[in-house]
């Protein structure tokens, strides 16, 4: 008879992402995840490969969680920016993840096309992608630097960040508006 099967490849993932955002990078081992799992190490390779792979697997569930909560968002650039936000303030360790683990872009091509189906609103689908681009890397940039608490100076940086958002809007629409 055989063994029965004592963990899914979902959950072997989520028990990373877990000890992902707990622990950091380092915190992700094989050991740590079968431990959390409720089985020895040895038994995880027979669902990953190893520990890079997941790590890759880890990145692709985070682009596709963010992915999820995009396309269920305000189909709006403002609404994009705030579910991005509150995401990476959620699962920070993920989120930085996505952008260091090249396996997972295209999960993260999923998670840009509400994006670019709302910057299309602002300056029509020949330019929809190149304000998309635009608008990600600042909302991926400011995001980032405040996780990382670069943002150091005073002020309040929710303020802050509306009024980028508000900025950028504003001249995509002014934009939109050039011959």
């Amino acid at each position: 008879m055989p063994t029965p099967e004592r963990t899914s490849l979902a959950e072997i993932v989520e028990a990373a992402r877990a000890l992902l955002e707990s622990g950091g990078p380092s915190g992700v081992t094989m050991n740590a995840v079968a431990a959390r799992v409720g089985v020895r190490a040895p038994s995880l390779y027979k669902r990953v490969r190893d520990r890079d792979a997941l790590i890759v697997l880890v990145a692709e569930a985070t682009a596709n969680e963010l992915a999820g909560r995009l396309a269920a968002s305000a189909r709006s650039l403002a609404g994009h920016a705030r579910t991005l936000r509150a995401f990476a303030h959620e699962r920070p360790e993920g989120f930085r993840l996505m952008f260091v683990t090249a396996e997972a872009a295209e999960a993260a091509g999923r998670a840009a096309a509400p994006v670019v189906e709302a910057a299309a609103e602002f300056v029509g689908p020949e330019r929809a992608l190149d304000a998309a681009r635009l608008f990600t890397a600042w909302a991926t940039g400011f995001v980032t630097m405040e996780l990382a608490g670069s943002f150091r100076m005073g002020g309040d940086v929710d303020e802050a960040f509306e009024f980028a958002l508000a900025t950028i809007e504003a001249g995509l629409a002014a934009r939109s508006c050039r011959p």
